[in-house]
Parts: structure tokens; sequence; C-alpha cells
């Protein structure tokens, strides 16, 4: 396989398992940070945003360990 399939097919695999991340996110993380945090976090778009930048900085993080150090 060549270099950039290998990177497509990491990147759907990584895509793949954010998906189930923010699914089992939403059914079983919003409901006990909405008892914690009940008014500040009822605003359903600032939970999405805080999973979402989550995820965007572990997959960064997955990216940049994944690829060679040769610049």
């Amino acid at each position: 396989m060549s270099g950039r399939s290998k990177i497509l097919v990491l990147i759907a695999l990584l895509g793949f398992i954010a998906g189930i991340i923010a699914d089992l996110t939403a059914e079983y993380v919003f409901p006990k940070l909405l008892e914690i945090f009940p008014e500040i976090l009822k605003v359903r778009f600032i939970l999405s945003g805080l999973v979402g930048a989550v995820l965007a900085i572990i997959l960064t993080v997955i990216w940049a360990y994944a690829t060679s150090k040769e610049v």
C-alpha cells in the first residue's frame, strides 16, 4: 500500500474511533456532567464544543506521533 493510502486508512480509522468516543460521551458522560454543572452545561453547543476540542487535540497528538520525524 502506498504512503498516501496508509495515511487515508489511518485517518478513517481515527475518525471511526472518534465517532465511537463521541457517541459514548453523549450517552454516558453528558448526563453526569449535567448533574454536576447544571446551569452552564445545559447549553448543548458548549458540551459539543468541548468534546470537539478534546477530540481534535487527541487526534492531532496521535497524528504527530504516527508520522515520521524526517523533515
